[in-house]
């Protein structure tokens, strides 16, 4: 009997890169209200998000199927896809930062949460504006330094199983 994730909790690979970047923006969003707001609340909100982008991908995510759905298709109108582990990985990093924000925020360390939010919103930022996924670039560091198998993304690794990134519109 195999002992794998039933399908709905399995995050996509490849990954359409213009629907990460639209769902960093809309990251960047809530953020800045949880920034603005510090509210137990809205960290909770944010934290949730990226548990749920870290279980399934898109699928269960309001930020993530608004960016499939409506975003990329209605306004980028592109494809480019890239590997999905790394993009996953970023996003465990998310719900590691946002998790934080979200303890300390119910532990009264407010300005902390402040903070560890705020370094959320740059790397947030970075992927959404440029393109940058810093939580993609700590993969490969830790894959190259083989701490992250290679098996978890060959692709990452060797280019002949990558599949063509050539952007669609």
């Amino acid at each position: 009997m195999s002992r794998s994730l039933p399908s709905a909790l399995t995050f996509p690979n490849p990954v359409n890169e213009y629907a990460a970047r639209s769902t960093a923006g809309l990251v960047v969003v809530l953020a800045a209200v949880a920034l603005l707001v510090d509210s137990p609340i809205v960290y909770a909100i944010l934290t949730l998000g990226f548990l749920l982008r870290v279980m399934a991908g898109p699928r269960f995510s309001p930020f993530g199927q608004l960016s499939v759905r409506v975003i990329v298709p209605k306004i980028w109108r592109k494809t480019k896809l890239v590997p999905g582990p790394p993009k996953r990985f970023a996003q465990t990093i998310g719900l590691i930062f946002s998790g934080a924000a979200l303890v300390l925020s119910l532990l009264g360390a407010g300005a902390a949460a402040q903070i560890v939010v705020a370094l959320l919103i740059v790397a947030a930022g970075l992927e959404s504006v440029f393109g940058l996924c810093l939580g993609c670039v700590a993969f490969g560091f830790l894959q190259r330094r083989g701490i992250i198998p290679e098996t978890v993304c060959e692709a990452c690794n060797n280019l002949s199983l990558r599949s063509p990134a050539a952007s669609v519109r």
